[in-house]
């Protein structure tokens, strides 16, 4: 069972650049923004996991204006989910074991206290959706897959100087990923997991490519903890099926092995060995704005037809292995969604 609240040990503190009042706190694999001084190295705290559904109680008070939910299946509460600030991700939350009176003295450390603080897992009321029916939000390793497009953030061109990229077709189609963790195999859309219930025409793709038992074996053969594969799924009848397939694919774009983004080499081969067909490399080249060094001259490059001659939504253009970028707060890449695509659409 997982623990949503446990006792742990904070290994490590670190400020967070222009943060007066903040600071980031390391506890078993994730990080936590805490109040500065609150906690110091190897002190041990009540660690909240992401989607905890916390009591209304005074400790958790200070997050109603974030987190504050009412459902008819979870009541009221707090829902725990990760947070940014000043940049930084918030992945949970730590508060002293003195907060909690219920809390025995001289606890083990890793002791579960979930139901001791009255602590539950975030669920959400199934409902139908085009896409399947929605039997919760995103699982805690699949992002969200929007890129940043060029055009609303022009400097990132820069951010590639020196680096080795590279560039994939934008394929038209709705985001779908496979994932899995302690809790099992999920199947998820751009915003919500997905049940097996016969209406998830991607849950169709799934059983029809053995999708589940490649990753259940590649999961299991490794030892990993988390493994989450995104994608576009397209097909007849998403959006206007310019790729004019007969029959759904699935273009895989990030894999992520437990909790962190993989580089262009590793994806594809675990693509390979999986038998899971990737985006479409166009190029790869170093140092991106000695070639394009401009949003014109990028959408230029992002114009084209697909293979059976609809035309391309556009390019996803990446270094060849992750790099942050302060300027997005995340792994560095950006779209560039062609023009010519976009006045098609509009006609």
């Amino acid at each position: 069972m997982r623990k949503l609240a446990s006792i742990q040990r904070i290994w490590k503190i670190e400020p967070i650049e222009g943060a007066d009042r903040i600071e980031l706190a390391y506890v078993l694999g994730w990080q936590c923004v805490v109040n500065k001084g609150q906690f110091k190295p190897m002190d041990t705290a009540v660690y909240f996991e992401i989607d905890s559904f916390l009591p209304i109680r005074d400790e958790f008070e200070f997050m109603r204006s974030s987190s504050y939910r009412k459902t008819d299946v979870m009541g009221e509460g707090f829902r725990l989910r990760t947070m940014k600030f000043r940049g930084q991700f918030s992945q949970g939350l730590l508060l002293p074991i003195s907060a909690f009176p219920e809390i025995p003295e001289n606890i083990a450390l890793g002791a579960d206290v979930t139901e001791i603080l009255g602590v539950k897992k975030w669920e959400i009321e199934e409902k139908v959706t085009t896409g399947g029916t929605v039997i919760g939000n995103l699982p805690l390793d699949v992002p969200h897959t929007d890129e940043t497009r060029v055009q609303a953030e022009p400097d990132l061109i820069a951010d590639f100087a020196g680096l080795k990229y590279y560039i994939s077709t934008k394929m038209d189609g709705s985001s779908h990923s496979v994932s899995i963790d302690e809790e099992g195999f999920h199947v998820t859309g751009h915003n919500y997991e997905y049940k097996d219930d016969g209406k998830s025409a991607f849950y169709e793709l799934v059983k029809r490519d053995g999708i589940e038992e490649k990753v259940r074996k590649y999961y299991e053969e490794n030892g990993l903890h988390l493994l989450t594969i995104q994608g576009e799924l397209c097909a007849p009848g998403i959006q206007k099926n310019r790729l004019k397939l007969s029959r759904p694919e699935w273009y895989v774009f990030t894999i992520r092995l437990d909790g962190k983004r993989l580089g262009l080499k590793k994806m594809q081969e675990i693509c390979e060995s999986l038998n899971l067909q990737m985006v479409p490399i166009e190029e790869i080249g170093v140092d991106l704005p000695s070639k394009y060094p401009t949003v014109e001259a990028l959408l230029e490059r992002a114009d084209g037809d697909y293979p059976k001659g609809g035309k391309k939504e556009g390019i996803v253009i990446r270094p060849t292995e992750p790099v942050f970028n302060e300027r997005i707060s995340g792994a560095l890449s950006m779209k560039v969604v062609s023009n010519k695509y976009l006045l098609k659409t509009e006609e």
